[in-house]
């Protein structure tokens, strides 16, 4: 089945960009959901398709947006233990540990999270996104631990979505890095782009891209003449770009421990207790981890707040470098 909206633009409505003309008027569906299905030819503006999600529109102009019924993914369940922080019929917020996956992908096919969710619950994850990617609202890195949500119906999906790209949602990390930043505390506010040396990366650009803010604070210091120097930092996010933090933290020149993909040359670690050199050189992840997440709850307009520990190795490296700093 197909559910199509139609609209007619009046004078106070010309000369908007056609998404955010339909946004205004279908306050369920969210501007990413919108621009994706006029770019997937399901938008007529007067009997003719129109691809472009910027396209200006006029006094009279007849609307017409069609919205698929979405089909379900084939996807191999993946039996894994979900760490569930909350649970009622329309969403899930879980703690994601390091090293799964969001969804498949290149070289990852049947062990992600979502392979995971299918395992728990296929009957009750919303279906509106990328086939391959049911109940997936937002992602963090497969190397990043944290808490996310999971949507377990369409109705919430699109609220909780929309509330991603008004950048209401909540979200705060915490990581280590390599130096001191300067200053300690602050906001970093750039464009992000992906790289254009390579496209599995990201990189902060002067003017193009996607705006990008970052506030950040030092939490502690470890230094002395026995330990590299490393900062325990805390992050809250005013938008959500890819790898946000990871390039934001290597554009400042202190790149989290442990990312292999924005990693800086740094000097060899000397003299220092071998148990803790271990703990650091042996980290198989990067020491990223999304600790708060706030939002309002789709159907109740319940404000909501989860937090998450560090997990253990990742607090482990802590107090060994707290310790080393005595």
């Amino acid at each position: 089945m197909k559910n199509t909206i139609n609209l007619i633009v009046n004078v106070n409505e010309q000369g908007k960009r056609i998404d955010q003309f339909i946004s205004n008027n279908e306050k369920d569906l969210s501007r990413t959901r919108i621009k994706n299905l006029i770019l997937n030819k399901r938008l007529k503006v007067n009997h003719i398709i129109i691809e472009d999600p910027s396209k200006k529109i006029k006094i009279g102009d007849t609307i017409s947006l069609e919205i698929p019924e979405p089909s379900k993914a084939s996807l191999k369940p993946y039996n894994f233990k979900l760490d569930i922080i909350y649970e009622d019929k329309d969403l899930i917020v879980l703690n994601k540990p390091s090293g799964i996956s969001m969804h498949p992908g290149a070289g990852d096919y049947d062990k992600t999270l979502v392979n995971a969710l299918i395992n728990y619950d296929s009957k009750n994850l919303s279906s509106i996104g990328d086939k391959l990617r049911p109940g997936i609202v937002h992602r963090i890195d497969k190397e990043t631990s944290g808490l996310i949500v999971v949507a377990k119906n369409n109705f919430s999906h699109e609220k909780l979505s929309k509330q991603f790209s008004e950048h209401t949602i909540k979200r705060i990390y915490q990581l280590l890095i390599w130096g001191k930043l300067r200053p300690q505390s602050g906001k970093i506010d750039t464009y992000i782009k992906r790289s254009s040396k390579n496209r599995q990366l990201m990189e902060v650009s002067v003017i193009k891209g996607k705006r990008a803010i970052t506030n950040y604070k030092t939490l502690k210091v470890f230094e002395n003449k026995n330990i590299p120097t490393f900062s325990f930092i805390e992050c809250k996010l005013e938008t959500g770009r890819t790898h946000q933090i990871r390039v934001h933290m290597s554009f400042k020149g202190n790149c989290i421990l442990g990312d292999k993909k924005y990693k800086k040359k740094f000097k060899k670690i000397k003299n220092i207790d071998a148990e803790l050199e271990s703990n650091i050189i042996s980290l198989e992840r990067q020491f990223l981890h999304a600790k708060v997440l706030g939002f309002i709850h789709p159907r109740t307009d319940k404000k909501l707040e989860f937090e998450s520990n560090l997990p253990k190795n990742l607090e482990n490296i802590l107090k060994k470098l707290g310790k080393a700093c005595k």
